[in-house]
């Protein structure tokens, strides 16, 4: 049976300063605007409209598997030869647009407009048209405004960026009472578990940012103290900083490991007692072990190769290894937040190769030079090395499932074991 290591915040389970690499090269990643997939879900009166091109709206759509009879809370602002030549007035050609989405759904009470590589290349003033067109339709709907273009994101930072322009919205809390903030999109059945867990800790002022209404944003200021759900919100954290909010730094909720470790972060800040902490982790901490147990004898010893392209590539690495026993060959990730990855970090084996950001050439060299058992990639890296014979993991899927906290640890374990199970039926 797996047995949950502490996480210490000293270094002395894992190395004091991991063997980093930086690559600037050829990336194979996906942009921001992906991330419009799970917020829009989360957000549910709020609309996604990408000022773009085609193509872009085929990514949508495409990543969305949406159904040509839906109607969901996304769309695109097609950016044609005329606006490229600039034949026409693309913020009158937005106004209108505009217009006749929210007349047509009422419903929507936030209204995002999303840059992309069309419009940040014919320099269309997307933050102005959020502000004329809030002024317009207020106070029925808010309209903000962040990139998620490819030429300035990252798959996951379309997350960051969207947040962090809700930030300053946020209303500000002004009494004494201390109140945590959970920051990152979870899954509603993440997030009611973990409300669940505060509960039994005896913790009542907690608040979950995006919230899954526009109008039921989180009060925030210095007495707010913040944990991140998510390693790929740089400047989400700092906006609340700005703010007088307080960060917690912790590892993040992956894993029986990771989980107890990120919710004793916040006990011990709101001075829980350890006895209250260990009876209200107990039961599910001993189904994730009970879990995770199942998935060892598949990973243990198996080697693995992390392409960059969630950020959630240090954290992940940290659970499969201490947790699943697998050996990391590489652990690349596009951008390396030390001071919030720094507990992650220490728990790293002192010969784990860490690389920020590609050169995708060099890193698949390296990747057929280990041989490793399993690949986690991107789309466009995963059939070509499937076709070389390696087993892949799609690293999207880390970010659509939900695979924080204790009652999820074994589906999470699963999204690595089943790979390598299907590649020995497949093969036998």
């Amino acid at each position: 049976m797996t047995q949950v290591i502490e996480i210490h915040p000293d270094n002395s389970l894992g190395c004091q300063e991991p063997k980093l690499i930086q690559e600037r090269g050829q990336r194979e990643v996906f942009c921001g605007l992906t991330g419009i997939i799970w917020l829009h879900r989360k957000i549910q009166d709020a609309f996604f409209l990408v000022v773009g091109s085609r193509t872009c709206a085929h990514l949508i759509q495409s990543a969305a598997g949406v159904m040509i009879f839906a109607e969901p809370r996304f769309g695109t602002a097609i950016i044609d030869e005329r606006d490229l030549a600039g034949l026409a007035d693309c913020n009158e050609e937005l106004d209108k647009i505009v217009g006749e989405l929210l007349e047509r759904r009422p419903d929507i009470k936030l209204l995002f407009l999303v840059g992309s590589c069309p419009s940040e290349v014919i320099k269309l003033d997307l933050s102005r048209a959020a502000l004329r067109l809030s002024h317009q339709f207020s106070p029925n709907v808010r309209v903000l405004n962040y990139s998620g273009s490819g030429i300035e994101t990252t798959f996951t930072q379309g997350e960051d960026a969207c947040l962090a322009s809700m930030v300053p919205t946020l209303p500000k809390h002004t009494t004494a009472q201390k109140q945590l903030l959970i920051v990152g999109t979870l899954a509603d059945v993440v997030e009611d578990q973990f409300r669940a867990l505060f509960s039994k800790m005896g913790l009542e002022h907690i608040e979950f940012f995006p919230p899954r209404k526009s109008t039921q944003l989180p009060q925030v200021g210095p007495n707010t103290l913040f944990l991140l759900a998510q390693p790929f919100l740089a400047d989400t954290a700092k906006a609340l900083e700005d703010l007088g909010a307080q960060h917690l730094p912790a590892p993040f909720p992956l894993g029986a490991m990771g989980t107890r470790a990120w919710f004793k972060q916040a006990a011990k800040a709101f001075g829980v007692p350890n006895d209250v902490f260990e009876a209200a982790i107990e039961a599910p901490q001993k189904r994730a072990i009970q879990a995770l147990s199942k998935h060892r004898a598949e990973l243990k010893d198996k080697k693995i190769f992390f392409f960059p392209d969630s950020q959630l590539e240090i954290p992940l690495a940290r659970f499969l290894h201490h947790e699943l026993g697998m050996q990391l060959c590489e652990v690349g990730t596009p951008y390396l937040h030390r001071r919030h990855l720094q507990l992650e970090l220490d728990q790293l084996p002192a010969n784990t190769r860490i690389v920020e950001g590609q050169d995708v050439d060099e890193q698949l060299d390296r990747c057929r030079a280990s041989n490793p058992d399993l690949v986690v990639c991107g789309l466009g890296l995963a059939n070509p090395l499937e076709a070389e014979g390696y087993t892949t993991k799609w690293a999207i899927e880390l970010v659509f499932t939900p695979i924080q906290g204790f009652e999820q640890a074994g589906d999470l374990a699963g999204l690595f074991s089943r790979p390598l199970i299907r590649r020995l039926k497949l093969v036998a």
